[in-house]
């Protein structure tokens, strides 16, 4: 199982950039606890080094699914500003979706054509109502449909409605293609900051967690002292 997650930091400041970052180490240093693989598959920098506006992280193995789902959404960085003292502003946000990468091509083959004698009429068509010289031509993967009346030989309509059929079923994955492109890229307009999904905070220096331990006895005798639990 594997599936793609586009992590963005929208239009937002350069702090988002850098809440990015962390959050994608974050994902990552998640994922690997979850005995799940992930590759960076597409990385945009942001302006400060070791930011990203936005990543495209590949997700695979076993319960992949359930892992991304656990990251889509507002993401929320909450730290103080790296460039900016003067700003009161601790939260920082990104937004993660599921998105597709690639799309498949359509494979053509003769033999998936279905081709049908028919007669047509239009100028000049008396030789065309005696003669069955046209061609009915369906594409059965795709259900793509030509009719070739031009030439007054059959085999040469048939040729000119296989020649049709590669091109529309050509034109048609190209245009699927750049649906997926566009799809992604709209994901970068949809951050919403506010009511995130998920917080995320720096985890505490070597520092504060000696002090937070020093601290344990205190607060546990002082609660006995006054008969707390």
């Amino acid at each position: 199982m594997s599936v793609h997650l586009l992590l963005s930091a929208g239009r937002g400041p350069q702090e988002c950039s850098w809440a990015l970052a962390r959050l994608l180490h974050r994902l990552e240093t998640d994922a690997t606890r979850q005995n799940l693989q992930t590759h960076r598959a597409q990385t945009v920098p942001g302006d400060r080094p070791g930011t990203y506006r936005s990543v495209l992280i590949q997700i695979a193995g076993a319960g992949a699914e359930a892992f991304a789902a656990s990251w889509t959404g507002t993401l929320c960085w909450q730290a103080p500003s790296p460039y900016r003292a003067d700003t009161g502003r601790k939260n920082w946000y990104a937004i993660a979706q599921p998105c597709q990468v690639d799309t498949s091509l359509t494979t053509f083959a003769e033999a998936d054509v279905d081709i049908v004698a028919c007669r047509t009429g239009g100028p000049g068509g008396q030789h065309r109502n005696k003669a069955s010289t046209a061609v009915r031509a369906t594409h059965r993967p795709t259900g793509i449909v030509v009719v070739v009346d031009t030439e007054r030989q059959f085999s040469l309509n048939r040729r000119i409605a296989m020649r049709l059929l590669r091109e529309r079923i050509e034109h048609d994955d190209e245009a699927a293609a750049r649906a997926v492109t566009t799809a992604r890229w709209r994901i970068h307009d949809e951050l919403v900051r506010g009511d995130p999904t998920r917080v995320e905070r720096p985890e505490p220096s070597k520092q504060e967690q000696t002090r937070r331990r020093r601290r344990s006895p205190r607060v546990q005798r002082r609660d006995q002292g006054t008969g707390k639990p």
